[in-house]
């Protein structure tokens, strides 16, 4: 099968996957379930503020932060994260949220008028856009050139969506943008699924005799990471880690929660996500 047949029917999978109906309450905050709300608040956004703290305090200016989602779904994390920097004093001067659902996008920009003040709301553009083709897309629709937006972000997240880009052989090309996009000094945050964790769904489901399994692969942690070594990006974190479910109800959060440091410390290798955490240099033109 050539690369682009079987690209084409990976992404019809992913279209069929991520507009419909049942994708759009999954990933909103109206149905999204206790998990995804403790872990966008508690996990990955302490996570995100540290290192902004941390790695951004000295390159941030007067007029704020810039961020950016790539396959931001229904805006939940970007939405949270903008939140939390106005929580903890962070100015916002751009956000952007990008996803090449259509469907989700229209949700985002529901979900960011629904739980943001005005201001805040604001400061968000969501668009349409695939991880492959982010120069491009940012161009096409603000109708400004490529070349502005480059070397433009503090800081660009990526959750459950790079796999994707991995499934799909694109995955240096999706990192190469990242990179062209983050200003010196700015910093890159992929999270998505660990493969050595057993029980996710589509783990199991790539078990099972398909036509193409690669609609169901999940990288290893150091596949993940390869891609932003390959950029020329300084690899400040590379490891596994949170123990709660996106899924999770109230019981299954509350347990998971209290047992989450005795899991990490006794398996480490075995949390449920993966996590990279990459720096472009200052030196970087």
């Amino acid at each position: 099968m050539s690369k682009t047949i079987m690209n084409q029917d990976i992404n019809k999978a992913f279209l069929e996957e991520y507009t419909s109906e049942t994708s759009v309450r999954r990933y909103t905050s109206a149905s999204a379930g206790c998990g995804i709300s403790y872990l966008l608040d508690q996990v990955y956004g302490g996570l995100y503020i540290q290192t902004i703290k941390t790695e951004l305090k000295d390159l941030i200016g007067p007029e704020g932060i810039r961020v950016f989602e790539y396959g931001c779904g229904g805006g939940m994390n970007l939405i949270t994260l903008l939140r939390l920097l106005k929580q903890n004093g962070i100015k916002v001067h751009e956000a952007y949220g990008s996803d090449f659902s259509p469907v989700l996008i229209e949700a985002a920009k529901r979900e960011a008028a629904a739980h943001l003040d005005a201001e805040t709301a604001g400061k968000i553009k969501f668009f349409v856009a695939r991880n492959e083709s982010l120069m491009g897309d940012f161009e096409k629709h603000f109708g400004r050139p490529a070349a502005e937006f480059k070397n433009r972000l503090h800081l660009a997240i990526g959750v459950n969506t790079s796999r994707y880009c991995h499934r799909l052989k694109e995955e240096q090309k999706s990192t190469d943008q990242i990179r062209d996009l983050l200003m010196p000094g700015g910093v890159s945050i992929m999270i998505d699924m660990n493969d050595k964790f057993p029980l996710f769904r589509s783990k199991i489901k790539g078990k099972r005799v398909t036509d193409n399994a690669l609609e169901t692969y999940i990288p290893p942690l150091a596949e993940y990471a390869r891609p932003f070594k390959a950029a020329g990006l300084e690899i400040l974190q590379e490891r596994t880690f949170c123990w709660v479910p996106h899924s999770a109800g109230k019981l299954m959060c509350f347990t998971m929660r209290t047992l989450a440091p005795v899991l990490q410390t006794v398996f480490p290798a075995h949390g449920m996500r993966s996590l990279v955490v990459a720096r472009k240099s200052r030196k970087s033109a």
